[in-house]
């Protein structure tokens, strides 16, 4: 046979279907032990069904949000560690949610890689079952797709798409009125977004940060430490007490960009940075990056993950369940009139 005649496979072009059902049929345990009410199908079908009468709600009304986890994905590639980026992905979704008042009901996720390799899917998808259930939601389907010659061996990309439900109500934002408080509910450390500036402090400085020690941490755990899904601790301050009227997710373009998102035009945030929690991360981060305290802001959550706008009718009640909740929590500043369209006023330094 010439070789303009040879057959040429699926297979033989990079693409093996057999590996692929191999990895459905290892990780369905793990997939089934995200069940949840309304989310009970098998994995496998076509698409991914839920059933709405299954779950407690009166007027719901859908919530939906998409995300990935950009440029942390190169410390699992270049130190081969797999088994947290999965929370990530669904932290970055779920916490959306969680910030318009949702309750997350299901998850699915992306996974693209040139070549499959089962064991390394395997670990990653382990970590998005572990967030799904930090997060109370089922995953519930996904794509596994083989693209030879498009990724480079064992890199891969990851996308995660998340649905909730929140009664109508419910839903957040709400009105933002003068002295309402913001609280804000500490973070685990860098989360998911400024890795890009990450990648090029360490490249510019030639850091090794596997054998880069911060006071008795490696800097590597510190910096793939997973994102916290705040799922948990909203939901036992929401069945406590009714104060909360807005919720920040912060990402991307820190605080500077994202409390603004809840509040109204008549109205801006008041923030002490001296009220911030001190973190080893950020104080790396300073040292190296040379950045002053707004640009750390406007870039990094710097130790706040998720903000609350509290009723400041509601908020020595609020306090009070806070501490009997033993929910780590930072009052950071208050709501103010609006000058001159500032939606953001600093006021202290970051003692990080």
């Amino acid at each position: 046979m010439t070789n303009k005649n040879k057959k040429i496979t699926y297979k033989s072009s990079g693409v093996n279907i057999d590996e692929g059902n191999k990895l459905v049929q290892e990780i369905s345990e793990m997939v089934s032990s995200t069940k949840r009410p309304g989310a009970e199908a098998n994995l496998g079908g076509f698409g991914s069904i839920f059933d709405l009468g299954k779950v407690n709600y009166k007027d719901p009304l859908i919530i939906s949000a998409t995300d990935g986890v950009g440029t942390k994905l190169k410390f699992a590639f270049d130190y081969n560690k797999h088994n947290t980026i999965g929370i990530d992905l669904v932290a970055m979704c779920v916490n959306d949610i969680l910030a318009q008042g949702g309750d997350p009901m299901f998850f699915l996720d992306y996974f693209a890689t040139s070549k499959l390799d089962t064991l390394l899917a395997k670990e990653v998808i382990k970590g998005i079952t572990d967030g799904c259930k930090l997060a109370g939601c089922a995953l519930v389907g996904g794509e596994t797709a083989e693209l030879p010659g498009f990724y480079k061996p064992k890199h891969y990309d990851l996308a995660g798409f998340c649905v909730g439900l929140v009664e109508r109500d419910e839903l957040l934002p709400k009105a933002v009125d003068i002295g309402d408080q913001i609280i804000g509910l500490p973070s685990s450390g860098i989360h998911s977004n400024g890795y890009s500036l990450i990648h090029k402090i360490i490249s510019e400085n030639n850091i090794n940060v596997s054998s880069n020690v911060l006071e008795d941490e490696e800097l590597l755990d510190l910096l793939i430490r997973p994102t916290k899904i705040y799922h948990s601790d909203l939901k036992n301050i929401r069945n406590a007490i009714n104060s909360i009227k807005a919720i920040a997710h912060i990402t991307g373009g820190g605080l500077t960009e994202n409390l603004p998102r809840v509040l109204n035009p008549k109205v801006a945030a008041d923030i002490n940075l001296s009220a911030y929690p001190s973190m080893k991360v950020y104080r790396w981060v300073k040292k190296y990056s040379g950045l002053d305290d707004n640009e750390l802001m406007k870039t990094f959550n710097c130790g706040i993950g998720l903000v609350l706008v509290i009723d400041k009718n509601l908020i020595n009640e609020t306090d009070q369940i806070l501490n009997k909740l033993e929910i780590p929590a930072v009052k950071i500043g208050t709501i103010i009139k609006n000058y001159n369209n500032l939606d953001v006023l600093y006021k202290g330094q970051l003692d990080l």
